[in-house]
């Protein structure tokens, strides 16, 4: 594609019409059909799974659309987790899935109620592998965008830089955070001279984390080279599986471009009691932020009770990715119709 970046930002004011351009859904296209290419050829199948369910994922922070089916409550889904994990137990072998996910209360320059999701599971892989699977689907992905997407890779070939979530705290406090409460982490920042705000002295040592994470460390991460964000705390691991080797960290990553969050990846949890565990965890949570409680999903318990194969995921945020393939620095100007034109 040889469009610029200027010529697929352009939007109309009349309400009826997209936000993007007609050259911005053309590459669009191109990158969905490298996506589908990419997984093929290394014999990931396709699937789709439901959009409307019963089950849904219990996480502390991501907030679902409930809907009322005939008196019950089925929810959008905000990922598709839980229904391709049942196809997992089922013996499916590697998936892959393109498609609609929903989460209330995100709306941004980067952010829409509904939006597109690339996610996939690899039987038989760890989450090392998943990284190195990631960046050849990144670099596949941004040959289909505008001369945009040529500044966002270095040009000398090298892998993905990979920073352990400890070192990076390191790197910013002088000081290991892990086991450390939140008073200890908010005693770093000052004599790091770093500001924060004063509802933080009653909030948990994760939620003083998220906010230096967000507020002085993302903005920087994968500015010259794309970074995996490594080795997150257990009190972060949401599906992810505790470290074998470092008894603080869970088997995740995140991917920087830009300082852009890109994707999230696990060494799948296989444990249904540990799950258990950690959606009581995620409610209580929810409850003291004064979040409705979930009720869970309990189709995928019975999956991994039935036996969930040793597997890791990765979910990206494709709109974010056709962003850095064009230059675009709001996700209107590469999805047609946002939540104010739905």
């Amino acid at each position: 594609m040889s469009a610029s970046p200027a010529s697929t930002t352009s939007a109309s004011s009349e309400p009826w019409q997209p936000t993007c351009s007609v050259d911005m859904l053309r590459i669009r296209a191109a990158m969905l059909k490298a996506v589908r290419q990419f997984f093929d050829a290394r014999s990931y199948i396709e699937v789709e799974t439901p959009l409307l369910s019963r089950d849904i994922v219990v996480d502390a922070h991501l907030h679902p659309f409930g809907v009322d089916v005939d008196g019950r409550q089925y929810f959008l889904q905000t990922s598709p987790e839980a229904g391709m994990k049942r196809l997992l137990a089922a013996g499916c072998g590697s998936i892959f899935q393109i498609t609609r996910s929903f989460r209330k209360s995100e709306r941004g320059t980067r952010h829409n109620p509904e939006f597109t999701i690339v996610e996939w599971y690899g039987v038989g892989t760890n989450h090392h592998q998943q990284m190195q699977l990631t960046e050849e689907l990144i670099r596949c992905c941004l040959a289909c965008g505008t001369s945009a997407s040529a500044d966002v890779m270095p040009g000398d070939g090298q892998p993905f830089d990979r920073i352990s979530y400890d070192q990076l705290f390191q790197n910013l406090l002088g000081h290991s955070i892990h086991g450390l409460n939140s008073r200890q982490l908010l005693e770093l920042a000052a004599q790091a001279k770093i500001q924060l705000p004063a509802s933080l002295a009653s909030a948990s040592a994760d939620d003083v984390l998220n906010v230096l994470l967000a507020e002085h460390i993302e903005p920087h991460l994968g500015l010259v080279r794309p970074a995996f964000l490594v080795d997150y705390p257990l009190s972060q691991a949401a599906l992810a599986r505790r470290s074998p080797t470092d008894p603080c960290a869970a088997e995740r990553f995140e991917l920087y471009i830009r300082g852009l969050e890109l994707c999230n990846g696990y060494h799948e949890l296989c444990d249904p009691a540990e799950l258990s565990s950690r959606d009581m965890t995620s409610n209580q949570i929810r409850k003291r932020n004064g979040d409705a409680r979930l009720p869970g999903a309990d189709r995928m318990m019975l999956a991994m009770h039935a036996g969930l194969p040793d597997c890791s995921g990765v979910a990206l945020g494709f709109d974010r990715l056709v962003m850095l393939a064009t230059g675009a620095t709001c996700i209107d100007q590469v999805i047609p119709f946002p939540i104010e034109r739905a």
